[in-house]
C-alpha cells in the first residue's frame, strides 16, 4: 500500500508512520520545511515539504498514493491562537479534501475525535449520538466540528472518508501527558486538580492500528470511536501508584482551583503566556465530560486494542 500521512512528524503520526513500514507500505510524509522530524529519525520516508493548506505540494504528496491518512492538526487547549488553529484544522482539512478528491485519491482516513460530539454530560455515547451542545468549550472542539463538517459534505460530493475519533491519547512520547508524568515520577507533583475527571483513554499504537484497519474494513462516510475506555484521574493516578510506590497527588479544593484560573487566565491573554491552569482548562476538568462506547471499531473493523490499564503501565516502563 502507497501511503501519505499528513503530520507525519507529530505524536500520532509518526506511531502511524513507523506501523505502515513495519507492515511492508510505502509511505509519504507531509511536513512542514521547520518540522523536527526526529520520530523519524531512521525510517524510509518520502517527505514531501509544504504546509498542510499548500495546495501543490499536497498535489505532489497525493499523486499515486493509495490512501491518506490525515493526521495533522493543532492540539492545544488554553491560551491558544485560534485564528492559527482554523487555518490549520478547518482550511488544512479544506485544501486536503479538495486536492484529493482532484487527484482522486482512492481512500481518505480521517483522524477526528470524540471532541466533535461536545459535552455529553457523562452519559455514554456512540457514533449516533447527535451534538447537543451548541456552544463550543474551547477553539480546538470548534474547529475539529467544523472540520469534520467539510469531511461529511466531501463524502456526500463522492470522496471516499472514514473518521476514527479518537479519545485520549496516549504513548511514552506524548508531548501532552508526559511532562506531568514525569514530573510524578519525581515526586514533584504534590497536587492534582480534578480527580474525579473522567478521560477516555487509546494508546497511540493502538489507534494506529485502528486507522490502518479502517482501509481495509472501514465504510466510506462512517465514524468510529477509537477508546479502550475510561478512567478517572484519580484512578490513573493510583495505577501509577501502584507500580512505581509514589503517592499518588492530593485534590487541589476546587474553588481555590477556580479561583487561582480566573486570575490567570487574564494575565496569559494578555501577555500571550500560556498558564499552568485557565478557565477553559477548568471547564475541561470540572464541567465537561465526554464517555464513550467503542464497541462498532471492535466490531467492524476487527480492533482489539491493549486495556487503558495495560497501556499506562507500558508509560512506565524503560
Amino acid at each position: 500500500m502507497r501511503a501519505l500521512v499528513t503530520g507525519a512528524n507529530g505524536f500520532t503520526g509518526s506511531h502511524l508512520v513507523k506501523l505502515l513500514l513495519a507492515r511492508g507500505d510505502s509511505v509519504t510524509g507531509l511536513v512542514r520545511k521547520s518540522s523536527n522530524v526526529s520520530r523519524l529519525a531512521d525510517c524510509d520516508v518520502k517527505f514531501v515539504y509544504g504546509d498542510i493548506t499548500d495546495r501543490a505540494a499536497l498535489t505532489e504528496a497525493m499523486t499515486g498514493v493509495d490512501v491518506v491518512f490525515h493526521t495533522a492538526a493543532y492540539v492545544e487547549l488554553g491560551i491558544v491562537n485560534a485564528v492559527e488553529m482554523e487555518r490549520v484544522n478547518v482550511e488544512g482539512t479544506r485544501a486536503v479534501l479538495e486536492v484529493a478528491k482532484a487527484v482522486n485519491v482512492p481512500k481518505m482516513i480521517y483522524c477526528s475525535t470524540i471532541g466533535i460530539f461536545g459535552d455529553t454530560q457523562g452519559n455514554v455515547i456512540n457514533e449516533t449520538f447527535q451534538r447537543t451542545q451548541a456552544e463550543f468549550s474551547s477553539a480546538y472542539d470548534r474547529t475539529k466540528y467544523q472540520a469534520q463538517q467539510l469531511v461529511d459534505q466531501a463524502v456526500k460530493d463522492g470522496l471516499w472518508v472514514a473518521s476514527v475519533m479518537p479519545s485520549g491519547i496516549f504513548g511514552k512520547d506524548d508531548p501532552h501527558f508526559l511532562p506531568v508524568l514525569s514530573a510524578f515520577q519525581k515526586g514533584r507533583l504534590k497536587v492534582w486538580a480534578g480527580g474525579s475527571r473522567v478521560t477516555g483513554i487509546v494508546h497511540v499504537d493502538d489507534l494506529a492500528e485502528a486507522m490502518i484497519l479502517a482501509v481495509d474494513r472501514g465504510k466510506s462516510g462512517e465514524y468510529y470511536i477509537i477508546s479502550a475506555g475510561d478512567l478517572t484521574t484519580q484512578e490513573m493516578f493510583e495505577i501509577f501508584s501502584q507500580e512505581t510506590g509514589i503517592p499518588a497527588p492530593r485534590e487541589a479544593p476546587k474553588a481555590l482551583v477556580r479561583i487561582v484560573a480566573s486570575i490567570l487566565d487574564p494575565i496569559g491573554r494578555l501577555s500571550g503566556w500560556q498558564p499552568p491552569i485557565d478557565n477553559e482548562r477548568v471547564h475541561y476538568l470540572y464541567d465537561r465530560c465526554v464517555r464513550v462506547d467503542a464497541t462498532k471499531a471492535r466490531q467492524e473493523l476487527g480492533w482489539n486494542p491493549r486495556s487503558p490499564e495495560v497501556t499506562l503501565k507500558s508509560l512506565m516502563k524503560g
